[in-house]
């Protein structure tokens, strides 16, 4: 299977931020976790407004790591809610970068599922209403 890499972000922007220095691993890369956390607020973010309400993260499937993420790098994470249940959503996140001393191009850096629960005050389950 070929992961395009190229092209068009599919879904909203959710978030944009710079990578950093003080997010780098020992190879001078941004750390993966670094890079997971922002998709995890990515995603949350639209998994809140579509639950309309407060979400916890409870699983994240599928990651994949495309190309290394550099330090000035700018990060857009881009989301798309894949599945609504009764309580989660599914949303597919994707990370793309324009590179610092590059051009405007954008290269998708890694892709995720995040899966969300939506909960009250007390922190229960909660059902997720109807678009």
């Amino acid at each position: 299977m070929t992961i395009e890499k190229s092209g068009s972000p599919t879904g909203r922007l959710s978030i944009r931020t710079v990578a950093m220095p003080a997010d780098t691993n020992p190879h001078g890369a941004i750390f993966g976790g670094w890079l997971m956390a922002q998709m995890d607020l990515a995603g949350g973010t639209h998994a809140f407004h579509r639950a309309r309400g407060p979400v916890v993260t409870v699983a994240v499937d599928a990651m994949t790591f495309h190309e290394p993420v550099f330090v000035g790098d700018e990060l857009s994470c881009y989301t798309d809610v894949a599945k609504v249940g009764r309580t989660s959503l599914t949303v597919r996140v994707e990370a793309w970068v324009r590179r610092r001393w590059g051009d405007e191009t954008q290269i998708k850096v890694t892709t995720g599922t995040y899966t969300f629960v939506a909960v009250d005050e007390a922190q229960n389950k909660r059902q997720v209403p109807p678009e």
